[in-house]
């Protein structure tokens, strides 16, 4: 793995930014995919590729335990595979987790450990994919995810509401009681898996209709989490069957109350399908050479105002008039920062923040449509533009 320089040095020189991790190659195999396990026999013939998860930092949790929890979160390495045949495609992803979380239902402040794996619906035009983790306005992504929990229950399809009743509110007593309740254990469904589709915030819908049909575990072993999924290469959501597609990973620590926002997210990475030919702007886009010279950019970010609206780094103070933008090198694309500095209504992160004041939101609604408040800095020289976007993808915490 390449690795990616983020330390800025006394002297404020700041490292050339360098490309992200290796891509991802998936094997091509006769085996069949349809359940896919962390012990199934297709991974020892798989090539496994090192990525790194960063911290998600876009927005300050109002949690003050949470936000002491993760204070000072380092990105997570993991290792990740991938093998398809000619219907389906799996992937397996392995990091390390010094504790098991597991999410009750009757708890309101414990959260489990779970991942989720990204795909987007379209990618013929890599300099504008999805945002990440909850696309975009127009650019759809499918998520699959998997979260270790008890056992929940309605909405499980099966329409039985008559064992969501506390014990101690029926009228039933000794043997009786005993056989409710393990017909109500039996009702419970231990298998958390959902699968989502979403075009910008506040629009992510989970797929009940059957056009999704993954197959996704969540394995502990010897302190590591296993995750492994395996979906079609085709259905009405993506088409993946294709040289080389974009793909996203997430994980979430539930002993630091991770949840929603809260994650650690690859950038999109690049797996490409052995055996097939093409897909070179996708690869070149998401591992390719950044240009531009990094120390010149702080310099640009800073003479353009950003700070003003913007963390930018750690060590900046917080401010709630913009997202921060801690940790954005780690999982944006260059393509997306350079959307984002030309044309900011393209993507509009959540917010604005409830600590932000009342007349500094980070969008305004016009005609039903989020239009940020952020300048338009399209008038940028183009060696500007790439100064600042090179400095941006160093902005990254290291790995453990």
């Amino acid at each position: 793995m390449k690795k990616l320089a983020s330390t800025l040095l006394a002297a404020g020189v700041i490292a050339s930014a360098v490309a992200a991790d290796s891509a991802i190659t998936a094997v091509k195999v006769n085996a069949n995919l349809d359940k896919i396990s962390y012990n199934s026999p297709v991974w020892k013939s798989a090539k496994y590729t090192t990525v790194t998860l960063y911290p998600q930092t876009t927005i300050k949790f109002n949690d003050k335990k949470t936000n002491a929890l993760n204070a000072n979160n380092k990105a997570i390495s993991a290792q990740v595979a991938a093998a398809y045949n000619e219907t389906r495609i799996a992937f397996i992803i392995k990091w390390p987790d010094g504790t098991k979380s597991v999410q009750q239902g009757n708890k309101t402040d414990i959260y489990g450990d779970a991942f989720a794996v990204q795909f987007a619906e379209n990618y013929s035009n890599p300099k504008e994919l999805p945002y990440i983790g909850m696309g975009s306005d127009g650019r759809a992504v499918v998520i699959h995810l998997q979260k270790e929990t008890g056992l929940t229950y309605e909405p499980n399809g099966k329409g039985d509401v008559s064992h969501q009743i506390n014990p101690n509110q029926t009228n039933l007593f000794e043997k009786d009681l005993a056989t409710y309740n393990k017909e109500v254990t039996a009702a419970g469904i231990a298998d958390y898996q959902r699968s989502f589709v979403a075009q910008g915030f506040r629009s992510m819908t989970e797929i009940k209709d059957g056009g999704a049909k993954p197959d996704v575990h969540l394995d502990y072993v010897k302190k590591d989490w296993t995750g492994t999924l395996s979906r079609p290469l085709k259905d009405e959501y993506v088409n993946l069957d294709s040289a080389v597609i974009p793909v996203s990973f997430a994980v979430w620590d539930g002993a630091k109350n991770g949840r929603n926002g809260l994650k650690y997210l690859t950038s999109w990475t690049a797996v490409t399908l052995q055996g097939k030919t093409g897909g070179a702007d996708l690869m070149s886009a998401l591992h390719g050479k950044i240009e531009g010279d990094a120390a010149k950019g702080k310099e640009a970010v800073a003479n353009n105002g950003c700070t003003g609206c913007h963390q930018v780094e750690k060590t900046d103070a917080e401010s709630f008039m913009g997202p921060s933008l801690v940790n954005v090198g780690g999982y944006a694309t260059a393509d997306y920062l350079r959307e984002s500095i030309v044309n900011p209504s393209a993507v509009v992160v959540p917010g604005y923040n409830r600590n932000a004041h009342s007349n500094t939101p980070w969008y305004n609604l016009e005609n039903g449509k989020r239009v940020s408040t952020m300048t338009d800095f399209s008038f940028l020289e183009k060696a500007d533009l790439d100064n600042m976007v090179a400095y941006l993808k160093t902005l990254k915490a290291g790995a453990k």
